[in-house]
């Protein structure tokens, strides 16, 4: 199968609870990555304070937030003046199934803080 025909509002539905469950994993990741500099920043100035060798870096890795990718098909969809909406099955996968591209890289940025 190449391509599907769905209904409009169950697509915007769906969008907007893949949409959701993104923001607050990404929500989530951002409060533990803060957390972990704070404690990253406390230890570096610690270490300062002791003499030691001074770390100038964080090697952190910062969330990725993907939201605008959401909002804009939301947007595009709200805008839509047809009920019915043709997906390819990149399209489908993306949408629906929440397989993006830059889903795997989105994980491996937030997991790490969500646990």
């Amino acid at each position: 199968m190449k391509s599907v025909n769905v209904k409009k509002t169950d697509l915007l539905e769906k969008i907007k609870e893949n949409r959701a469950m993104h923001r607050a994993i990404f929500e989530k990741a951002l409060k533990g990555y803060r957390k972990a500099v704070v404690a990253e920043l406390e230890f570096m100035l610690e270490e300062a304070r002791k003499g030691r060798r001074i770390k100038r870096q964080i090697e952190l890795i910062e969330p990725m937030d993907q939201t605008r990718e959401y909002d804009r098909v939301v947007r595009m969809l709200e805008m839509s003046t047809d009920d019915v909406i043709e997906l390819s099955q990149q399209d489908f996968a993306q949408y629906v199934m929440d397989d993006w591209a830059w889903k795997e890289h989105f994980l491996s940025t937030t997991l790490p803080y969500t646990q």
